[in-house]
């Protein structure tokens, strides 16, 4: 199994449980969902959730996915992120870890 990673918070993941898949607010602005390699992970939470309280790392197996994976560069951190083209289907979330 060959995993990535998202960081979100707990009612974020529970109205995706209602809906039947997860999306965040950046596939509508920028066509994907933001996802990590589990050695980009504690920087991801670093840079963009400090303070933020219940938050969980969803593990996600790609193999999974039902819709597009791809890995892109990204210039500001001079890395290259694995990003979700359309919504994560439930099933590839394999665990919910939480961050608390």
């Amino acid at each position: 199994m060959r995993l990535i990673y998202h960081v979100t918070t707990k009612k974020e993941w529970e109205f995706a449980k209602q809906n039947g898949f997860y999306t965040a607010p950046s596939l509508e602005l920028e066509g994907f969902i933001h996802c990590s390699k589990a050695e980009q992970v504690k920087a991801v939470i670093d840079r963009y959730f400090k303070g933020k309280i219940e938050l969980i790392q969803l593990a996600i197996d790609i193999d999974k996915l039902s819709n597009k994976l791809q890995f892109d560069f990204s210039p500001s951190v001079n890395e290259t992120f694995p990003h979700v083209y359309g919504v994560i289907n439930l099933d590839a979330v394999t665990e919910i870890i939480e961050l608390d």
